[in-house]
């Protein structure tokens, strides 16, 4: 029998309100919380590590509204117990759905975090937190464009580092700040490789991954130790650090201090004070318009790096108007400046007053080498006047080629006067952090005036030649001429004795000297001949002859490079002969520094000299047709050697 209409109606109604009531139902006892495992499940897989949601909230639309709360990024397993890597109080995402339906692009209106806390720590035996080893994907999908943010907010954020290895334990402050342009603002405090940091980033907000049209703003202000950082500018492709249009600005007190933010090793200098303009294009970086001091020297010039070629290369121009030796005195392991040098903090003024008060003179500090794995470098530097207390040279030329972590040096050029002093040398490290050293040097024509004058008091004439080839290891210039192998010679024409021993000796030795020789102060130089042999750091004398007006003095002896002691003699045959006028044989011994000059007790008795004094001529005679003078008038040295000199 038919049901009533009526019936029939309410028993529709109550069909009806089944689905609706489970909706309702639904609606009401919803939680976006049931679907917190399954979120952990692929964020933990995709970091390695696990990951915690404290509430999931999502309010769907057309711009869907995702929050995550109490977000927690755990440490590796087996870390040490102690705080999370990273800690979010809220992270807020806005997805627009309509815009990814309809263009299948990923555009984000906003992300919005807040009160990060991230914790990123190395243990003692260098194991971390913060790096991750992401799983590999297997068949890629169809790749989507890069998402379009349109809003970065971070509220409140705090970061702490803390690397034992590295002597850096530093905290900063992270927020954005609503200005015209968006900027992201980081303030850094603390100690970075044992040294005192602070540091200040104000730049933009990367936005839109893509975008390359609206330039990068970057301010970044840092002081580590003394050394001070300032990078402002803009780059046009932050991403890509492309279109980049930066100012670099670097002072401090020594440019070693460089190495832990730059990874790139320099020499020990004075302080110094550079800037520089970077660029970057054809994943090529130029630093251009190099402007600045380094003690008393001034630096200009241009550097280019090239990491896409292998090995790296660098590739760099640089020279100064005025030199000061000194300043660099750290690239032969000496303490760079000069007692009362500009640019010093006193640490380095006291090393500077230490070193001079050393007993030692030749530096035994390792000696700089730019041991850059992966990199050749190439460079040129030009001085176009050297300065500096009792420096004889004028200019200064070299180019370095660095190949296979090989240096050569070639050449190596100093002006003196109308003259110049050029060399090849090379350096090839050893893996005992030894360096295998060979140099040719040549004296072309030196200007003994040029020499002269760098004493500001007393003046000269006459021309250097000579060579010297040498061929040494060791890891400090003391080290490498202690155990050094080769020969020296030198030659001189013209010239004035008193002017040369008094520079080359210092004022009282050199007066004690020509007074023992029982030569006047003043006498002027026909001929120099000197020539030595080099062996295990032991200097010996294979001839030294020098013919002034007055007499004729020869030298034999041995120069101890590696204990700094002297131990030579030197007799005199006068030209005008007189019994008062054949003085001894004098005895130079003591050290570099403290040279001591007497009479050489063993050879008083012989008064007779003038026929020691002839016979020591009588050896360099054979030499005559080997020595290669290199002063342009061999002819006066000529009767020295022969014996024909009046």
């Amino acid at each position: 029998m038919p049901l009533p209409d009526k019936m029939r109606f309410k028993r529709w109604i109550g069909f009806a309100a089944v689905p609706v009531l489970i909706v309702i139902g639904i609606v009401v006892l919803w939680q976006w919380d049931w679907f917190i495992p399954q979120v952990e499940a692929r964020a933990s897989a995709a970091l390695g590590r696990p990951v915690v949601l404290g509430h999931l909230h999502v309010r769907p639309g057309r711009v869907t509204v995702v929050t995550a709360d109490d977000v927690r990024v755990e440490n590796p397993a087996g870390f040490p117990a102690g705080p999370p890597l990273a800690q979010l109080a809220h992270v807020t995402v806005q997805l627009d759905v309509m815009r990814y339906i309809r263009r299948r692009a990923i555009a984000i209106p906003l992300i919005a975090v807040d009160r990060p806390q991230i914790s990123a720590v190395a243990t003692a035996d260098g194991a971390n937190n913060y790096s991750f080893s992401l799983p590999g994907g297997g068949a890629s999908e169809p790749s989507l464009s890069a998402p379009q943010i349109e809003r970065l907010t971070i509220e409140d954020g705090h970061a702490h580092v803390l690397i034992p290895r590295l002597k850096t334990d530093f905290t900063m402050d992270i927020a954005t700040r609503a200005a015209e342009t968006p900027q992201l603002v980081v303030d850094a405090k603390g100690t970075y490789a044992g040294q005192p940091v602070t540091g200040k980033l104000i730049s933009g907000i990367v936005l839109a991954l893509e975008d390359t049209i609206h330039p990068f703003p970057i301010d970044l202000r840092l002081a580590h130790g003394s050394t001070t950082v300032s990078l402002v500018g803009t780059l046009q492709d932050p991403i890509h650090v492309g279109g980049a249009n930066l100012k670099l600005a670097l002072a401090g007190a020594d440019m070693a201090d460089l190495y832990p933010l730059t990874g790139i090793s320099m020499p020990t200098t004075t302080g110094y004070k550079v800037t520089s303009q970077l660029a970057y294009a054809d994943r090529k970086l130029g630093v251009s318009d190099i402007a600045g001091v380094v003690g008393n020297t001034d630096l200009e010039g241009s550097i280019a790096v090239d990491p896409g070629k292998s090995p790296a290369k660098v590739t760099a121009d640089l020279h100064s108007r005025r030199v000061n030796l000194a300043d660099f005195g750290g690239v032969i392991g000496s303490q760079p400046g000069s007692a009362g040098g500009a640019n010093q903090n006193p640490e380095q003024r006291q090393a500077v007053a230490r070193a001079e008060a050393s007993p030692k003179l030749l530096p035994d500090r390792p000696i700089y080498l730019p041991r850059l794995r992966g990199t050749d470098m190439h460079v040129q530097y030009r001085g176009e006047h050297i300065e500096g207390r009792s420096i004889p040279f004028d200019t200064f030329d070299v180019r370095m080629d660095m190949v296979d972590g090989r240096i050569i040096l070639h050449p190596v050029s100093l002006g003196v006067g109308t003259g110049q002093i050029t060399g090849t040398i090379n350096l090839d490290p050893k893996a005992d952090d030894t360096i295998h050293t060979t140099a040719d040097i040549r004296l072309q024509r030196v200007d003994v005036s040029r020499l002269m004058a760098a004493t500001h008091v007393f003046s000269g004439a006459g021309h250097m030649g000579g060579e010297a080839k040498i061929d040494a290891t060791g890891n400090s210039l003391a080290a490498m001429l202690a155990h050094s192998d080769g020969s020296v010679d030198v030659y001189m024409i013209g010239g004035n004795l008193s002017a040369l021993l008094v520079d080359l000796a210092g004022l009282e030795f050199g007066k004690a000297m020509l007074s023992a020789l029982g030569i006047p102060e003043q006498t002027d130089v026909a001929c120099l001949i000197g020539q030595f042999a080099l062996q295990q750091g032991v200097l010996s004398t294979r001839t030294l002859l020098l013919d002034t007006s007055q007499a004729v003095i020869s030298g034999s002896g041995t120069i101890d490079l590696g204990t700094e002691r002297l131990n030579y003699q030197l007799k005199t045959k006068s030209k005008h002969f007189t019994i008062a006028s054949l003085p001894a044989p004098i005895g130079i011994g003591g050290t570099f520094k403290n040279p001591s000059i007497g009479p050489d007790l063993a050879s008083l008795g012989a008064r007779g000299g003038a026929a020691t004094g002839l016979g020591i001529l009588a050896a360099p005679l054979a030499l005559l047709p080997t020595i290669q003078f290199g002063v342009g008038d061999a002819d006066r040295c000529g009767p020295l050697l022969s014996g024909t000199h009046k």
